[in-house]
C-alpha cells in the first residue's frame, strides 16, 4: 500500500507543479494588460527577485548544463516575467504620480539616489546607466557568444561523438542501456545549447526593452505629471526620475543575475565539478603564486603614499595561506600518499588476461570502413548480424570487438573466435568482388581472387563492370558485404566454440523467468556441462537451439536415463524433427536423400569407438578411404543438379556418420529415421555402396 501511496502523490504531485506552471504563465500574459494592486505588485517583485537568486545559485552548483535543461525555457518565462512587472510598475507610477507607493521601488530608488536632491538624481542615473552597460555590453554580449559558439562546436562534434559511442558499443566496453543513454545525452546536449544560443537574445532583447521603457517613464512621467496631475517641474522631476530609477534598478537586477547565469552555464563545457568545487580545487594546486603574491603586497605596503594597514595585513594572511599550502604539498595526507605510491609501482597485472569472445581486426587501410564521417556502415551491419544470428541459430552472439591491427596489411581483416583467428581476407575499397556461383564461363576483367567466406572463385572488378556482371550471372558484392557474409559464416560454422557455459547460464537465468519448473526440472539430472555439450552437438551441424524449452523438456526426459551426449544429442534432435526437417526440405515439402548399404551401415556402427569427446566411427583405413571416395562421387553428382547432399540412415548410425565425413564433407547432413515427419515426403537419390 505505501508503493500505492507514493506513486498516488508522485502523481498528484507531478500534476499539481504542470496546472501551477500553467497559471503562472498565464497570469504572466495577463498582468501585460489588467493593472495591478501595489501590494500585489511588491510581492511579484519580491518573488522575480528571489527566482532570480535562486536560478544564479543553482547555476554555481550545477556540474553539468545537462543537470539544469530547464534553463532555455525558464530564461524566456522570467523575461516576459520581468518585462509584465516593468509594463505593471510602469502603468501605476505614470497613473499615481507622486502617490505611488511601491515599497520596493522606492527602497531601490531611496538606497541609490539618496536624499541629495539634483545630485543624488544625477548620481542614481549614472549609476543606473553603468549597470545596464556592463549587463548589456560586458555579460549578455559574452554570454551570446559563448551560446553560438558551443551550439556550432557541439553540432559539428555530434558524428564522431556518435561514432565513438557506437565503437565502444561494438567492443563491449558499454552494454545496449549505456550506449542508448549516452546518445540520448549526447542529443540533450546538442539539443539544449542549440536553444542556448536563442534563448540568450532574450536577454540581449530584455536589456534593450528596459531602457527603452526608462525612456518612456522619464519624458511620459514629466508629460504626465506637469499635464495632468498639475505638478511642478521640481515636484516633478523628483518624483518621476526617482520612481524611474528605482523601477529601472528592480527591473534590471533580477536581469543581470540571470544574465549572469547564463554566462556561467555555458562557459562550463569542460567543468566535471560545481563551480566552487573546481575554484577550491584549481586554487590550491601551487603554494608559490601565494608566496609570490604575498612578498609583492608586503612590498607595497612599505612604499610611500599606499595603505599599510590593508597591503600589510593582506599580505601577511596571503603568506598563511601558501605556509599551509606548502606543508600540505611537503606532508602529504595519508590517502594522497597511498595514491602516490600507486602512481609511482608498476600496475598489478590481472592474474586472469580475457580474451574478446569474438572480434574483428582490421588493416589501417580499412579504417574508412568503420567511419561513419565517411558514410560506412560495417558497425550497423555487425549490430544486425548479432541480431540475426540470434533468431537463425538461438545463439545470443557476444560483442564483436572491432580493432586495428597494425601487423596485418593494410587492406587485411581478420576473424578470431578468444582470441584464435579463425577467418582471414583482403579487400579493395575502390572494387567490387564478382563471385562465380558456378557453372558461369564467360570472361570478364578484372584481378584474379577468392570468396573469403566460401572459397569460390571470384573476380575484383571497377563499378563501370558491375552492372555486366550481375547481367552475366555474377554475385556482386560490395568490401562491407564481404566482411558481412564472411562474419556471418564464422558465426555460424563456430557457433558450438562461441556459446560457453557463462552464456548458456546467462540464456538458462532469462528462461528460468518465464519457465521455472522446465529449468529446474532439467538442473535436477543434468550438470551445466553436460547440458553445454549436447547445445554445442547441436550447433556443430547448424541445427538452431532457439527453441530451448523443447530442448530442456527432453534433456529432462532422458536425462534422469543415460548422461551420455551422443544419445541425449539424438533425442533432442528427434524432438526438434519438424524443424530439422524443414530446414533442408524444397518448397513441395520433398526431402532428397540417398540411403546407405546395409551392410555398410552395419560395417560404420561396428566400428563404433566411443571417446571423450563423444562416439565416432574407427574404420578401417582402407574402408574409410573407399567410403569417402565413394561418397565423394555421389556428392558431386547431387551438388551439379542443385540438391543438398543428404545422407539418411539409422538412429544408431547417424552420428557415426558424421563423425566420419565431418573432415572430408562438412557440409554433409545426416538425418535419422526417427527425424523424418510424417508429412515429409522422401525422394531417394540412390543407395550407396562401396567400390570395388
Amino acid at each position: 500500500m505505501s508503493d500505492v501511496g507514493t506513486i498516488f502523490n508522485n502523481a498528484f504531485l507531478r500534476q499539481k507543479s504542470d496546472a501551477l506552471v500553467a497559471v503562472g504563465v498565464v497570469v504572466i500574459v495577463m498582468m501585460l494588460i489588467i493593472p495591478l494592486p501595489t501590494f500585489l505588485l511588491d510581492t511579484l517583485m519580491a518573488f522575480n527577485l528571489m527566482l532570480s537568486l535562486l536560478i544564479i545559485l543553482i547555476t554555481l552548483y550545477t556540474s553539468r548544463a545537462l543537470e539544469f535543461s530547464v534553463f532555455p525555457t525558464l530564461l524566456l518565462v522570467t523575461t516576459v516575467f520581468g518585462l509584465a512587472l516593468n509594463v505593471s510598475s510602469t502603468r501605476l507610477i505614470l497613473a499615481q504620480g507622486h502617490r505611488f507607493d511601491g515599497k520596493i521601488i522606492k527602497a531601490f530608488a531611496g538606497f541609490v539616489v539618496g536624499t541629495k536632491g539634483s545630485e543624488g538624481l544625477v548620481i542614481g542615473f549614472i549609476i543606473f546607466i553603468i549597470i545596464v552597460a556592463v549587463q548589456f555590453i560586458v555579460i549578455t554580449k559574452g554570454a551570446t557568444r559563448v551560446a553560438e559558439v558551443a551550439a556550432r562546436f557541439t553540432l559539428d562534434a555530434l558524428p564522431g561523438k556518435q561514432m565513438a559511442i557506437e565503437a565502444e558499443y561494438n567492443s563491449g566496453a558499454i552494454t545496449e542501456e549505456e550506449s542508448s543513454r549516452k546518445k540520448n545525452d549526447l542529443q540533450r546536449e546538442v539539443d539544449f545549447y542549440g536553444a542556448m544560443d536563442g534563448a540568450s537574445k532574450f536577454v540581449s532583447g530584455n536589456v534593450k526593452v528596459g531602457l527603452l521603457i526608462t525612456a518612456i517613464n522619464l519624458i511620459g512621467g514629466m508629460v504626465v505629471g506637469m499635464s495632468i496631475h498639475g505638478e511642478t517641474w521640481k515636484t516633478a522631476v523628483d518624483t518621476y526620475f526617482s520612481l524611474t530609477i528605482g523601477d529601472g534598478l528592480v527591473s534590471q537586477f533580477p536581469a543581470l543575475l540571470v544574465s549572469t547565469a547564463t554566462g556561467l552555464i555555458v562557459t562550463r563545457a569542460v567543468s566535471d565539478g560545481s563551480f566552487g568545487s573546481d575554484v577550491t580545487r584549481q586554487f590550491s594546486r601551487q603554494s608559490r603564486i601565494y608566496w609570490i603574491a604575498s612578498v609583492f603586497l608586503i612590498i607595497l605596503a612599505f612604499l610611500p603614499g599606499f595603505p599599510w594597514y590593508v597591503l600589510l595585513p593582506m599580505g601577511l594572511l596571503t603568506g598563511f595561506f601558501a605556509f599551509n599550502l606548502s606543508r600540505k604539498e611537503l606532508l602529504p595526507s595519508q590517502d594522497g600518499a597511498a595514491q602516490a605510491a600507486g602512481r609511482a609501482a608498476p600496475a598489478e597485472i590481472s592474474p586472469v588476461v580475457p580474451l574478446d569472445p569474438l572480434s574483428l581486426e582490421l588493416g589501417y587501410g580499412l579504417i574508412p570502413l568503420v567511419d561513419k564521417d565517411q558514410g560506412a556502415e560495417l558497425l550497423d551491419r555487425v549490430t544486425r548480424i548479432r541480431k540475426e544470428a540470434a533468431l537463425d541459430i538461438g545463439l545470443v552472439v557476444p560483442r564483436i570487438r572491432i580493432i586495428d591491427n597494425m601487423k596485418l596489411e593494410p587492406s587485411e581483416y581478420c576473424l578470431k573466435i578468444k582470441g584464435v583467428e579463425v577467418g582471414r581476407g583482403t579487400l579493395r575499397l575502390e572494387r567490387y568482388l564478382a563471385i562465380n556461383p558456378g557453372g558461369i564461363r564467360a570472361e570478364l576483367e578484372g584481378e584474379e581472387t577468392r570468396d573469403p567466406a566460401f572459397g569460390l572463385p571470384a573476380l575484383w572488378i571497377t563499378e563501370d563492370l558491375r552492372e555486366r556482371a550481375e547481367r552475366l550471372g555474377y554475385t556482386v558484392v560490395d568490401p562491407p558485404s564481404i566482411i558481412a557474409t564472411h562474419l556471418t559464416e564464422i558465426i555460424k560454422k563456430h557457433a558450438a566454440e562461441i556459446l560457453g557455459r557463462q552464456e548458456l547460464q546467462s540464456i538458462l537465468d532469462a528462461l528460468k523467468r518465464d519457465y521455472p519448473a522446465v529449468v529446474e526440472d532439467v538442473q535436477k539430472h543434468l550438470s551445466l556441462g553436460e547440458i553445454q555439450r549436447t547445445l554445442q552437438n547441436l550447433l556443430r551441424e547448424r541445427v538452431s537451439i532457439r527453441n530451448m524449452v523443447a530442448i530442456l523438456e527432453t534433456l529432462a526426459d532422458y536425462g534422469a536415463v543415460t548422461k551420455e551426449t551422443s544419445f541425449l544429442t539424438e533425442k533432442v534432435r528427434q524432438a526438434l524433427a519438424r524443424q530439422i526437417c524443414l530446414q533442408y526440405a524444397d518448397t513441395g515439402m520433398v526431402l532428397r536423400v540417398f540411403t546407405l548399404d546395409p551392410r555398410l551401415e552395419q560395417a560404420i556402427i561396428d566400428s563404433r569407438v566411443e571417446t571423450a569427446g563423444g562416439l565416432v566411427a574407427a574404420l578401417k583405413p582402407e574402408t574409410q578411404r573407399r567410403w569417402i571416395h565413394t561418397l565423394a562421387n555421389r556428392l558431386r553428382a547431387v551438388r551439379d543438379g542443385g540438391f543438398f547432399p543428404i545422407v539418411l540412415c539409422s538412429e544408431a548410425a547417424r552420428p557415426l556418420v558424421r563423425s566420419s565425413t565431418v573432415r572430408d564433407f562438412p557440409d554433409l547432413v545426416a538425418l535419422s529415421v526417427p527425424e523424418i515427419i510424417p508429412d515429409m515426403k522422401i525422394e531417394s537419390l540412390g543407395e550407396i555402396k562401396l567400390e570395388g
